[in-house]
């Protein structure tokens, strides 16, 4: 899904030509966007779904419950959906043959381990299977907000059936890849051996940890929000 100017067409460009070197196949590769521009032939561009719901909150990543309704134009059955900001480091075949039986799988939460809480940067969903998700949205949003940070913290507390992917094969880099502190000044951020999808949700994205900048505005942030630059991204991250 890509709206807004947040995410340029560069993103999906090299989010499709990742998708195309790790998978066996044919594919189809889909970017529900409000602006086609820029994408290549190989992408298959649709209207990006809206949800009804006051600003700011149309245009966050409550958006992407629109994923969830009963109906999604020319689309059925499993789809995998990979968020804009991450890269693809290996084999995304067994992301489609995984549990065929499940109608939903998604990525740990790494910022919150054990909790019961989904990822939604990576994930697996079949079309119509969870229709209440949406349908509940914006009739009870002013509840769900009050009891639900985000988006995905409301989809796996609502959901009736998830699973999780093998912990192995999708990453954080804040968490799986950049080093504790101090260690961050002098160390390089490495990628994990058996991933085969690094998510980047927040800062930094791709093209900033791969110079080693971590965008900040509050000095003492820079404290922390230290990186250097994670040469190995380039050989994923590209056309």
């Amino acid at each position: 899904m890509k709206w807004g100017p947040l995410y340029p067409a560069e993103y999906a460009n090299k989010l499709y030509a990742m998708v195309r070197r790790n998978t066996t196949g044919p594919i189809r590769f889909v970017c529900m966007t409000d602006d086609p521009s820029g994408l290549r032939s190989e992408i298959e561009s649709v209207p990006c779904p809206t949800v009804a719901l006051a600003p700011p909150y149309n245009n966050t990543g409550w958006r992407k419950i629109a994923l969830w309704a009963s109906e999604l134009p020319g689309m059925e059955g499993d789809w995998l959906f990979l968020d804009l900001d991450v890269i693809v480091t290996g084999s995304l075949d067994d992301f489609f043959d995984f549990a065929p039986e499940k109608s939903f799988i998604v990525m740990q939460n790494w910022t919150q381990p054990g909790k019961g809480i989904g990822n939604t940067s990576v994930f697996r969903f079949r079309v119509g299977a969870h229709p209440y998700i949406y349908d509940r949205l914006v009739p009870e949003f002013k509840a769900i907000l009050a009891q639900f940070n985000n988006e995905q913290i409301y989809i796996s507390r609502t959901v009736s059936e998830m699973a999780y992917w093998p912990d192995e094969w999708c990453a954080l880099f804040k968490t799986h890849c950049v080093p504790p502190m101090p260690q961050r000044w002098w160390q390089t951020p490495s990628r994990p051996a058996n991933a085969r999808v690094v998510a980047f949700p927040g800062d930094p994205n791709p093209p900033d940890a791969l110079i080693g900048h971590w965008p900040t505005r509050k000095w003492y942030k820079k404290l922390y929000k230290h990186i250097r630059p994670a040469t190995w991204i380039a050989d994923y991250w590209r056309e």
